[in-house]
C-alpha cells in the first residue's frame, strides 16, 4: 500500500496516536504522519504510507490553511485554552469590525515570531517544553514565517463585556505557531489573548472535502475497501513543478543517475513523471550547474 492517507484528525488525538492507530488499522508499520497537531486541534492530517513517506518532507514544507479562534481578555501559559491563566484583563469596550480587519492586516506578510515556551522547538539539544515544565527559562530562538492570507470571520465576533471572541482564517507558511499569532493580535489590541481552538482546514491542497476519519476508514477496512481512502503519492507533490518523461528516459531516472540539466528546469526541486506515475524527485546539481541529481527516487 502506497499513497496518502488524508485523515481528519479528531480532538483528544496526538498525530503520533493517529499513526498508530492508522497502522493497526492497515496492518502495515510504514506510515510517517506530515506535522504535529496537537490534541485539542482538530483537522487534515495526511499520513504518508509505503513509498509516500518518502515525501513527507516535501508535504510538510507546503502551505497551510486554519480556522482559530482568538479570546481577547485572557493569556495563558501554553497560549491556548489548555494552559493555566498568567493574565486577565476585561476588554471594556469591543472594537469594531473594521478596527479587528485593520490590526489583522498588520500580520500580513513576513513576521517575526517567538515560539511558545510550550512547544517541540529544541534549544541546545532538549525540547522547550521540557524546560517549561522544569520551570526553566531560556532563550528562544526568532524565526520568520510567511502570512499569506489572513482574514475576519465577521459573524464570529462576540463581545461578552469582560472579553471579545472572534475566529480568523490563516493561510501561511511551515512552521507558524497560530498560537503565537493569537497573542500577538491580542497585544496590538491592547489585552492578554490566547488562541482559544484551532482547525486545520487544508495541507498542501489537501483539503477537508478530500479527508476520512477513522470511523469511516474502519468502515473502508471492513469492506475490503481500504484503498478508497488512499490518494496517490503525486497529490503530495502538486507545490513542485512536473517533468514528464517517456518510457524511453524510465530507466535512467528509476536508477538515480545524475543526468545533464534540461532546458528550462529551475533551481527548485521537481517530480519526474512517465505517463502520470510518480517516478523521482530532482533537483539542480549543487555542485555541478550543468546537472540533476536525485532526492528521492520511488
Amino acid at each position: 500500500m502506497d499513497g496518502i492517507l488524508p485523515l481528519w484528525k479528531e480532538k483528544g488525538f496526538t498525530s503520533h496516536d493517529c499513526v498508530s492507530k492508522a497502522r493497526g488499522m492497515l496492518r502495515t508499520k510504514k506510515i510517517g504522519h506530515t506535522g504535529t497537531l496537537d490534541p485539542d486541534v482538530e483537522g487534515v492530517l495526511p499520513l504518508c504510507i509505503g513509498k509516500a513517506t518518502k515525501i513527507v518532507p516535501f508535504l510538510t514544507d507546503t502551505e497551510k490553511v486554519y480556522e482559530a479562534e482568538v479570546t481577547v481578555g485572557r493569556s495563558t501559559e501554553t497560549e491556548d485554552a489548555s494552559g493555566a491563566i498568567i493574565e486577565k484583563e476585561v476588554v471594556n469596550k469591543c472594537p469594531s469590525i473594521l478596527e479587528i480587519k485593520d490590526i489583522l492586516q498588520r500580520f500580513k506578510g513576513e513576521v517575526t515570531q517567538i515560539p511558545p515556551m510550550y512547544s517541540a522547538v529544541k534549544v541546545k539539544g532538549k525540547r522547550l517544553y521540557q524546560y517549561a515544565r522544569d520551570g526553566e527559562e531560556v532563550e528562544r530562538p526568532v524565526r520568520r514565517v510567511h502570512i499569506k492570507e489572513i482574514g475576519l470571520n465577521e459573524d464570529s465576533v462576540t463581545f461578552t463585556n469582560e472579553e471579545l471572541l472572534f475566529k480568523l482564517n490563516v493561510t501561511c507558511s511551515k512552521g507558524t505557531y497560530i498560537r503565537t499569532l493569537c497573542v500577538d493580535i491580542g497585544k496590538a489590541l491592547g489585552f492578554p489573548a490566547h488562541m482559544s481552538s484551532l482547525i486545520r482546514l487544508e495541507t498542501g491542497g489537501i483539503d477537508r472535502e478530500k479527508c476520512f476519519t477513522f470511523e469511516q476508514v474502519q468502515e473502508l477496512v471492513d469492506k475490503g475497501s481500504a484503498m478508497d481512502a488512499i490518494l496517490p503519492i503525486s497529490v503530495g507533490l502538486t507545490h513542485l513543478n512536473d517533468f514528464p518523461i517517456n518510457n524511453d528516459e524510465r530507466f535512467v531516472f528509476e536508477h538515480g543517475q545524475v543526468l545533464p540539466k534540461p532546458p528550462n528546469v529551475t533551481n527548485d526541486p521537481f517530480v519526474v513523471k512517465c505517463k502520470g506515475e510518480v517516478i523521482a524527485i530532482y533537483q539542480q546539481h549543487p555542485s555541478k550547474p550543468d546537472k540533476i541529481k536525485p532526492i528521492r527516487v520511488f
